[in-house]
């Protein structure tokens, strides 16, 4: 008897990590290609890149570029001081993680210089170092490392999930006390659900 236990047990251990597998293998990729997503880009260590519009203006000079040329679909955005929420999808040929990857690595080496030649930036040094010392632990060997390497997709599937995405990433600035009303930030689509004002960047709204 003792023997059949631990028989079904070793089966039932094997068949949970066997699903556990294929679920964490799906949870954050691009599954669908003809999907919306919800993305999140993040700096290295959380640091607070973007309190100067300077940097903002830069990785939003990337996105627009980005809508105009590489297929991207941008339905609703908000941008913190340390990583940017999206829900967007993507037309053309263009593969998601791709497109993410190629506008990440441009956007670090135009935001790096940034910092460098920025004679009123006084966290330069702080901030280079966190970069480098993210660099040496790439597998790729770049001397600074700007974003963390996930984009974290979450395939919005349903209504729900994609109403729950869109009011958690509106509300993110109220929520981290920036400001009173979600419109009340200027680096957000909130402007554009919320007021009859347009917002910084070209929307496509879902019926």
């Amino acid at each position: 008897m003792p023997i059949v236990t631990n028989v079904m047990y070793l089966i039932m251990i094997a068949f949970y990590c066997t699903i556990k597998t294929r679920y964490m293998s799906t949870k954050y990729k691009f599954i669908d290609k003809q999907g919306i997503y919800f993305t999140t880009s993040t700096v290295v260590g959380w640091l607070d890149v973007f309190t100067r519009d300077v940097y903002k203006d830069i990785l939003l000079d990337s996105l627009r570029f980005c809508q105009l040329n590489q297929g991207l679909s941008v339905h609703a955005w908000v941008l913190m001081t340390n990583h940017l929420h999206m829900i967007c999808s993507f037309h053309a040929k263009q593969e998601p993680g791709m497109l993410l990857k190629n506008m990440k690595s441009f956007t670090a080496i135009k935001l790096i210089d940034a910092i460098i030649n920025n004679p009123k930036e006084s966290r330069r040094a702080y901030m280079l170092n966190l970069f480098e010392a993210e660099g040496k632990k790439s597998s790729s060997n770049q001397r600074f490392k700007f974003w963390q390497h996930e984009n974290h997709p979450v395939l919005l599937d349903s209504d729900l999930l994609f109403n729950q995405k869109l009011n958690y990433l509106h509300w993110n600035p109220v929520t981290a006390g920036f400001v009173n009303e979600p419109w009340h930030w200027k680096y957000s689509s909130a402007i554009d659900y919320m007021t009859e004002s347009k917002g910084l960047l070209d929307l496509v709204f879902l019926n």
